[in-house]
């Protein structure tokens, strides 16, 4: 049983005796999917790893939904407006919005040092990199899997 360097829980971990290298880990470690474009996935790889500051994990789960929003096209105004535009043009659901409207605005409480807003708890900041991490999910991964889903596979050589 180790504790972990990110978010300070603990991890259990197995490996096999002659070579010392650890084979699972319970809970598994939280990872990034490629698919996300670069900025987004930089920034939500931050997030996770910096859990254990939850201030700090909510901006950059916001900042990763905004990098995928301006992915998108949607560049213009506010991460408010971009919000809502995506919202409007079916990028996103209106679920979708409400949840990324509630990550802006955890955020900006701390980018502006609110002196009224309480910090963040460590379940507010893994409610927001949740967030973020469904948003890429919808956004990029699933579109790309079904993608190569639908890519058919190659046939054997015709002679």
């Amino acid at each position: 049983m180790y504790r972990c360097d990110r978010c300070g829980g603990l991890v259990i971990a197995a490996a096999r005796s002659d070579h010392g290298q650890v084979e699972e880990a319970y809970p598994p470690p939280r990872t990034v999917d490629a698919d996300l474009p670069e900025k987004a996935r930089a920034y939500l790889a931050q997030a996770i790893n910096s859990l254990h500051a939850p201030a700090g994990a909510v901006m950059l789960a916001a900042s990763a939904v905004d990098a995928m929003l301006k992915d998108k096209g949607l560049v213009d105004g506010t991460l408010y407006a971009r919000i809502d535009k995506a919202a409007a043009d079916g990028t996103i659901t209106g679920d979708m919005r409400d949840w990324a409207h509630e990550v802006r605005l955890d955020a900006n409480d701390q980018r502006h040092a609110d002196k009224d807003a309480a910090l963040p708890t460590s379940e507010d900041a893994e409610r927001a990199v949740e967030f973020a991490s469904a948003l890429g999910t919808f956004m990029f991964v699933l579109p790309a899997r079904v993608r190569r889903g639908r890519t058919p596979a190659p046939g054997p050589p015709t002679l």
